[in-house]
């Protein structure tokens, strides 16, 4: 493994006597009980399978299309081409759940297929800036399929896997975190951050590295960028709007501002995997950052105060893609509403209009437009999250 003597403080430590495996997104139990329910035809979870495979990014026929070089933001190095590793990582996530859930191993078959495509074949992720935003997101979604197929005995790619990962992307992730492309601390929005810090996470589990998780679990509590719990979530209120919080991107458009809570689900549920609650830090800061996003983007009134950076002073909250739908709700709406018992109204109420729109179930890539944002998250939240 290839990584820079420079370390990130830790200033707390988090030390596991030993990894979980599988433990990223789902856990060994949570595939027991998942499979359990779609066999037995329960609901929820027998329509979340039935939209999970008639996803055609979950059919055993799906072929991975690796290139060397991955290109995301307009550059004069190559063309972008990102979408072909968007697309790939949605379904090796969507065919190995598929194996697990069924018992078929022709899913893990494919599965391991696509990741050993892209293992033998990429070498850099280029571009502008944006490549850094490809080497978060695909990062964590990359390794979340790995740590489902380590399980699978026929496979023999998971050192390859585990390389790639270690070599590409987590390199990226730790820079960014480091340097911010050299940029002010606070020029890069909180999804940037979040969704590096999302990689280091799951490459620090499947490389079973606690130095890697260490580092990342330190920036969420503590770091200096936008992406750090505090920063990303940065107002609370109080009084008659107890139980909001406004987030860092909330006066900037609400898509992303979506794609800020959606990553900050998926790096509570990881690291809750290995036994750290990050959901109920902080008196729950992500539920508040939650709710405000569900409410203003419910159609109600929130309260907003004036966010001010080195680049920009916004003295409201974005109307921009108001009502975006994205697979992230029932993680949080059964994580708080439903595991811990808190009140969560408004991201309830967004979790069932999601679910609503998708036919009864959260789908996953490729059921939210062939663009980057519909590939965010790996969804299928109701099959797997449901509890």
């Amino acid at each position: 493994m290839r990584v820079s003597a420079t370390s990130l403080i830790l200033l707390v430590p988090f030390s596991l006597a030993a990894f979980t495996h599988p433990g990223l997104l789902h856990t060994a139990s949570e595939f027991t009980f998942v499979a359990s329910k779609v066999a037995s035809g329960a609901q929820p979870w027998t329509t979340g399978f039935a939209k999970l495979t008639a996803n055609s990014h979950s059919a055993s026929t799906y072929t991975a299309r690796p290139v060397a070089t991955v290109y995301r933001g307009t550059s004069s190095l190559g063309t972008e081409n990102y979408s072909l590793l968007f697309n790939d990582m949605a379904a090796a996530y969507a065919l190995a759940l598929r194996w697990k859930i069924s018992g078929d191993t022709t899913y893990a078959a494919a599965a391991a297929a696509v990741i050993d495509a892209w293992s033998s074949t990429l070498t850099e992720i280029s571009g502008s800036s944006d490549k850094f935003l490809a080497a978060g997101l695909y990062g964590f979604q990359f390794a979340n399929a790995v740590e489902i197929l380590r399980g699978y005995s026929a496979w023999t790619g998971f050192a390859a896997a585990k390389e790639v990962l270690l070599d590409v992307f987590y390199p990226m992730n730790r820079n960014f975190l480091l340097n911010h492309n050299g940029a002010a601390i606070d020029h890069y929005w909180a999804n940037w951050d979040l969704c590096n810090i999302a990689s280091a996470i799951a490459i620090g589990v499947v490389a079973d590295n606690q130095t890697i998780y260490d580092e990342a679990i330190e920036y969420f509590y503590h770091g200096a960028g936008n992406g750090a719990i505090e920063n990303a979530i940065w107002k609370v209120y109080t009084g008659a709007d107890a139980g909001l919080a406004q987030l860092q991107e909330s006066g900037r458009d609400q898509g992303h501002t979506m794609l800020v809570v959606g990553m900050l689900g998926t790096i509570a549920k990881m690291a809750g995997s290995q036994g750290l609650d990050l959901f109920g830090y902080l008196d729950n800061r992500i539920l508040k950052g939650a709710e405000y996003a569900a409410k203003y983007n419910l159609g109600n009134d929130v309260p907003y105060t004036t966010y001010t950076n080195s680049d920009v002073t916004q003295t409201v909250i974005a109307p921009a893609s108001r009502g975006d739908i994205r697979p992230i709700w029932e993680l949080l709406y059964n994580q708080y509403a439903k595991k811990k018992g808190l009140a969560a109204p408004w991201t309830t109420q967004y979790a069932a209009l999601v679910r609503t729109n998708g036919s009864g179930s959260e789908g996953g890539g490729g059921n939210y437009g062939p663009n980057s944002g519909g590939y965010d998250q790996l969804g299928y939240g109701t099959l797997m999250f449901s509890l």
